[in-house]
C-alpha cells in the first residue's frame, strides 16, 4: 500500500465528497491518509473526519498561516485536544505546525515573533506527549531546524521539503523524514528532482498536499490522495528503481516516523501498516 502523509481532507474543495475521496484513494491502493489540522476550528473536524474511514488518521496543530488570527489561549485548547486525543488510536502527531516566512505579511517583525511562540509551544507539545511534527516550512528552513534542535519532538516530516542538501541532512539528523509529492512532477522543478534523486530513500516519504500542490498532470487542478502511486512512479523514474521499492521503502519510512499510525489497519489491503 501506499500511504499519503499530508492531505488536507477537510478542505472546502471536496466538502461533501472527503469520504468519497478518501473511498478513491483506497481503490488506488492508498491505505492511509493523514490529514493535519491547521487552527484552533478544525481541530475537532479533523478527528471526526478520521473517525468515518479506516484508511486515515489525524494530527493535531495550528498552521502558521493561521497565526495571525489565533489567541495564545489557542495553545491551551491545543494541549487539553491533544491529551484528550491520546486515547485515540487514530491520533497520530502534531501538525500542521511550522514557519512562513514567504508571505509578507508572516515576515513582518512582529508576526515572525508570534510564529515562533507558537511553533516553540506546539514544539514543547509534541516533546511532552511524546509525538512527532509534521512542519510547515517555507522560507524558514534554517529556523526551523534550530527550533526542532532545541525543543526535540519524537521525530517528524518535512513536508514539501524544498531545502539544500545540507539542510535535508540537517533534518535528517534531526531524526525527520522528508516530504516529497506532485512539485516533484515538473520537469522544471529541477532542485527538487535533484533531491529526490539523490537523498536516501530512507529519508522520504509521500505526501500530496491535496488539495494543493498537484502533480503536472492535473495542474492548475485539485490535487486529490488517489494520485500518491502515480507520483510514487514518477519518483521511481527519475532514481530508476522499480515502483514496488518506493511504494515500500516510503511506506516504511511513514510507519517508522509515525509509530502511533503503524498499527491502524490499511484499508486497501486489510494488513497493518507494517506490511
Amino acid at each position: 500500500m501506499w500511504i499519503d502523509t499530508h492531505c488536507h481532507l477537510d478542505a472546502h474543495e471536496f466538502g461533501a465528497r472527503a469520504l468519497d475521496v478518501a473511498d478513491d484513494a483506497r481503490s488506488q491502493g492508498v491505505g492511509m491518509i493523514v490529514i493535519p489540522a491547521i487552527d484552533r476550528g478544525n481541530l475537532d473536524t479533523v478527528a471526526q473526519l478520521a473517525a468515518q474511514r479506516d484508511n486515515t488518521c489525524y494530527a493535531l496543530g495550528i498552521h502558521p498561516i493561521c497565526v495571525p488570527n489565533a489567541a495564545e489561549d489557542d495553545l491551551a485548547v491545543l494541549r487539553a485536544k491533544v491529551e484528550a486525543a491520546m486515547a485515540d488510536p487514530r491520533f497520530i502527531g502534531i501538525g500542521e505546525i511550522g514557519l512562513d516566512f514567504f508571505i509578507p505579511l508572516l515576515n513582518e517583525a512582529a508576526m515572525r515573533d508570534k510564529q515562533i511562540l507558537f511553533f516553540r509551544e506546539q514544539l514543547r507539545i509534541a516533546r511532552d506527549f511524546g509525538l512527532p511534527v509534521l512542519t510547515h516550512v517555507r522560507k524558514s528552513q534554517d529556523q526551523v531546524l534550530k527550533h526542532v534542535r532545541q525543543i526535540t519532538p519524537n521525530g517528524g516530516i518535512a513536508h514539501a521539503f524544498n531545502g539544500s542538501f545540507q539542510q535535508a541532512q540537517g533534518y535528517i539528523d534531526a531524526g525527520f523524514k522528508l516530504g516529497f509529492g506532485g512539485n516533484l512532477t515538473f520537469t522544471r522543478a529541477l532542485q527538487i528532482r535533484r533531491l529526490a534523486t539523490e537523498l536516501p530513500l530512507s529519508a522520504i516519504v509521500m505526501e500530496t498536499d491535496a488539495p494543493d500542490i498537484a502533480p503536472a498532470w492535473v495542474h492548475p487542478g485539485v490535487n486529490t490522495p488517489d494520485q500518491v502511486p502515480r507520483i510514487g512512479a514518477v519518483l521511481a523514474q527519475l532514481r530508476g528503481i522499480p515502483v514496488d521499492d518506493v511504494r515500500e521503502v516510503t511506506t516504511a519510512n511513514a510507519c517508522a516516523i509515525l509509530p502511533r499510525m503503524a498499527g491502524l489497519p490499511g484499508a486497501a489491503s486489510g494488513a497493518s501498516c507494517n506490511k
